[in-house]
C-alpha cells in the first residue's frame, strides 16, 4: 500500500502566501487541486500545502528536514525569506520562519560541527 504525506497550512490571503511560499520553497506548485490551494511536492509521496482558511489561519507548525540545512537556509535567503529564529540542540538546528499569518515553517537538520 502506498502511502503520500501531506502537512497543510491554512492561510488568510491566498495570493500574498502563495507568493511567499513560492521564495521560501523555491518552486512553483505542483499542482493547484482549485482556485484557494497550492501543492508543493518536497519528496517522493510527500507534499505541502496551502489552503485559503481565514478561520484556522495561523496555527500550522510544519518541519522540513534536510541533509544540509545550513546552505539551504542560505539559497532561502537569497530569494527574500529570512529565518526569525534558530533552536539550537546540539549537533540538530532548526530554522524558523513565519508566514503574514503566523504559520510556522521550520527548516531544520544535522549541522557539522565547527572547526
Amino acid at each position: 500500500m502506498a502511502v503520500g504525506i501531506f502537512a497543510g497550512v491554512p492561510v488568510r490571503d491566498y495570493a500574498s502566501a502563495l507568493e511567499w511560499y513560492k521564495r521560501l520553497l523555491g518552486s512553483e506548485p505542483a499542482f493547484h487541486p482549485n482556485d484557494i490551494e497550492a501543492v508543493w511536492r518536497l519528496a517522493a509521496d510527500r507534499y505541502v500545502y496551502i489552503v485559503e482558511d481565514a478561520g484556522r489561519a495561523g496555527g500550522a507548525v510544519c518541519v522540513i528536514w534536510r541533509d544540509d540545512p545550513a546552505a539551504e537556509v542560505e539559497r532561502i535567503a537569497a530569494r527574500g525569506p529570512r529565518p526569525v529564529d534558530v533552536e539550537k540542540h546540539g549537533s540538530v538546528w532548526k530554522w524558523i520562519y513565519r508566514d503574514a499569518d503566523g504559520n510556522e515553517f521550520g527548516l531544520g537538520g544535522e549541522v557539522a560541527p565547527p572547526g
